[in-house]
């Protein structure tokens, strides 16, 4: 799915450091949950175009994004959805992943005294695999279809892309931001793609702007 395949962009395959902060890693993952919904037909724009609504409440197979639809109780703005789904997303995605047996979650201690996580690759060649088809696109070499252009407008959202891989950062992002215009969906999965992006983009603000007025008052 799009956010197990995101977080695996995040995820330094070596030494299994995480290689962004958790808030754009937490705001990224819950807009390729939205998008997935939408990709699945449960979730689409109200007709006006401004509000996301479930379309379809049918059970689905997977539990975890059962669980993330059964979040939109409402119809609600793209930026509120994204909010609902960030909760819990990035231990949700990794449970996902180690039961597939793509990594392992080992527990460890910063510097021996906080306690943290190493995420150990298992699956060396779905990584590599992954790598390969969203950095090609990343770096020029080959055209976006619709998964490797939503998870590089997803990084680009999010501006982990020159974090992710190697390459002038400036081209990537200038790469990234003709990606995200791009006619690479249809109509349907590109409206929900824009939206989702900037949702996320304006989570990331917001949540910089309460943690730096947080920090300012407590002094």
């Amino acid at each position: 799915m799009l956010p197990e395949d995101l977080m695996l962009l995040f995820i330094d395959e070596e030494d299994g450091r995480v290689l962004m902060d958790t808030t754009s890693i937490h705001n990224a993952l819950a807009g390729a949950v939205l998008l997935e919904l939408v990709n699945a037909g449960r979730v689409a724009f109200e007709p006006d175009g401004k509000k996301l609504t479930v379309v379809d409440p049918t059970p689905l197979g997977n539990e975890f994004l059962q669980e993330s639809l059964s979040r939109l109780t409402k119809p609600m703005r793209p930026q509120r959805a994204v909010e609902r789904l960030r909760t819990h997303v990035r231990d949700n995605v990794m449970a996902q992943l180690e039961s597939r047996g793509v990594l392992s979650v080992q527990k460890t201690r910063m510097l021996g005294i906080f306690p943290t996580k190493r995420y150990v690759i298992r699956d060396h060649e779905a990584m590599s695999e992954l790598r390969d088809a969203v950095g090609g696109v990343a770096l020029g070499y080959r055209a976006p279809d619709e998964r490797t252009g939503a998870l590089i407008s997803l990084l680009y959202a999010v501006k982990a892309l020159h974090k992710v891989f190697d390459g002038d950062k400036r081209e990537m992002n200038a790469r990234a931001k003709e990606i995200s215009a791009g006619n690479w969906a249809g109509v349907a999965v590109k409206k929900a793609m824009e939206a989702v992006q900037t949702a996320v983009m304006a989570a990331v603000v917001a949540s910089t702007v309460a943690a730096t007025s947080t920090g300012g008052g407590s002094g």
